[in-house]
């Protein structure tokens, strides 16, 4: 009994077949080598600060003390705690979403903060 291959990820046809190495698409003409696109997958990981990689609901501690800026303004404290964080494409190099005790929801950067 054979694996099944993988749909093609550019048209998603089901009638992908093995060329060597590659997974060719007879549909859309797409080669790919599933090893290289499992790599880059895992390069694509966001990791914390240690570089432990962080998933959607993870809980995180934050490694340094942060600014905050806005109306509210203040600092979170080195040691604070940030339950169910949530992974993003936000705005610069922020990559999670959470809700900060005293702060609320706020986007942080994978770099300061340390899987739980």
């Amino acid at each position: 009994m054979t694996d099944a291959l993988p749909a093609c990820p550019r048209c998603a046809s089901e009638y992908v077949y093995e060329l060597g190495d590659l997974l060719v698409c007879p549909e859309c003409a797409h080669e790919w080598s599933p090893a290289e696109e499992a790599d880059a997958a895992a390069a694509a990981a966001i990791r914390d600060v240690n570089g432990t990689v962080l998933e959607d609901g993870d809980d995180v501690v934050i490694a340094k003390d942060l600014k905050v800026k806005g109306a509210g303004g203040g600092t979170i404290k080195v040691g604070t705690k940030v339950r169910g964080i949530r992974l993003i494409q936000g705005v610069g190099d922020h990559d999670l979403e959470a809700k900060v005790d005293g702060f609320g929801s706020m986007q942080l950067k994978s770099s300061v903060v340390r899987k739980a």
